[in-house]
């Protein structure tokens, strides 16, 4: 949010920020969530733009109004470099404001934040996610750079599906503080769970996706725990077999976002005298990955089709036992891309479509560099998830 000299208004509440969730219920009391999820594909959470909005105006009231300027980072960053006040459909569906089925803002969403603001003099225009957003403008500590074209960005899994060159059919699945699970669509997916979010990628297609807060960072709490190293915890994990002899972990350490439970703390079960290491770092890594594996089960409820290739990315990625029990949780081969930031892959093709003049899905076809298939099945761990999803729902039912 900026004020109109382009100064900050407050510091910005990061995605993750759970702070507003009471607001983002009250967003759904104001207006159903099957409307929600009708015109943005999405089902309001703390995650959202608009609920940080409404956490703003309860907190802080009077601000929005002075606000000049209502943008995402990267947006800003685009208008830093550029002075274009811009930005494209896949970033955009992650503000709960964004229609990414007629690709326009829907003011009236936001006026159940305050009726009296003009929204839409406040947001970017949008542009197609492979239009340059315009050129870098004449500055002093970025005059080498002078009239170099700044293309529009997108958002950091829309980015990371260009870079992996992601089909119909595969899964994305991203490993990182939080985690992703993602797939492409022509159609989009509305959910009026709120499960699943109804994102528009950065191509005329869309990337519905389940978000949890709680991934590679609970491997690295447990990991420090037991004192070990990040290959000495992998070795631990691919030591107990599947199940972890009855020990399972819902690792929902920081509150969670899939299922919505913001002030949800973790579970463990099954601790015996006979629970070891091994069996701890095991139950780890089940659990992070069941709980991305569980929001994959409600896409396909939603008519996703996920005969494809898995694909992981993220820091997770790099591990032994995520690669080896995702493949054993799923009976299904891992890939992983060579180029390993794949995020950063997708904005260089997104960078590279913008200057070359030619669409998104073109310059990843053009750049698309062979993954790299790093795990085969080797144990059948498919009833692991089964328990799984019967213990998160039950959890979950209490907690609600």
């Amino acid at each position: 949010m900026l004020d109109n000299h382009d100064r900050p208004l407050r510091p910005a509440k990061l995605w993750n920020d759970t702070e507003s969730a009471p607001q983002a219920r009250e967003l759904c009391e104001k207006i159903a969530p099957e409307e929600w999820a009708r015109l943005t594909g999405s089902v309001p959470g703390p995650a959202m733009t608009i609920s940080k909005l409404a956490w703003t105006e309860q907190n802080y009231p009077g601000l929005l109004e002075k606000a000049h300027r209502i943008m995402l980072p990267f947006d800003y960053l685009v208008y830093r470099l550029s002075g274009s006040f811009v930005c494209e459909r896949g970033g955009a569906s992650g503000t709960g404001y964004f229609n990414p089925f007629t690709n326009s803002w829907e003011p009236q969403l936001a006026a159940v934040v305050n009726s009296q603001i003009d929204w839409i003099s406040r947001w970017p225009t949008i542009i197609p996610s492979h239009q340059p957003a315009g050129v870098v403008k004449l500055m002093p500590e970025l005059e080498e750079l002078a009239g170099a074209i700044v293309g529009v960005g997108t958002g950091d899994n829309m980015s990371a599906a260009l870079g992996m060159n992601l089909k119909a059919g595969d899964t994305g699945i991203s490993i990182g503080t939080s985690g992703t699970l993602y797939g492409i669509t022509r159609k989009g997916i509305t959910d009026s769970t709120g499960t699943i979010n109804g994102y528009a990628d950065a191509a005329d297609r869309f990337i519905p996706m389940i978000t949890t807060l709680n991934s590679a960072k609970v491997t690295d709490t447990f990991r420090k725990m037991l004192r070990v190293t990040p290959d000495e915890f992998d070795e631990l994990a691919l030591s107990s077999p599947p199940g972890a002899n009855g020990l399972q972990l819902v690792p929902w350490l920081d509150g969670e976002r899939t299922p919505n439970l913001p002030d949800a703390t973790g579970h463990m079960r099954g601790l015996r005298t006979t629970t070891t290491m091994q069996d701890m770092a095991r139950a780890t890594v089940e659990g992070v990955l069941c709980g991305l594996l569980a929001g994959g089960l409600a896409l396909k409820q939603h008519g996703f089709t996920d005969d494809g290739r898995i694909i992981v990315t993220g820091g997770g990625a790099k591990s032994r036992a995520y690669r080896q029990i995702l493949a054993d949780l799923t009976g299904k081969p891992v890939w992983i891309s060579p180029v390993g930031e794949t995020a950063a892959a997708g904005a260089a093709i997104q960078a590279a479509a913008a200057v070359l003049g030619c669409t998104n899905i073109e310059m990843a076809d053009r750049w698309s560099v062979p993954l790299e298939k790093v795990a085969e099945p080797q144990q059948d761990a498919r009833h692991v998830l089964d328990a799984y999803v019967t213990y998160a729902n039950a959890l979950s039912g209490e907690l609600q």
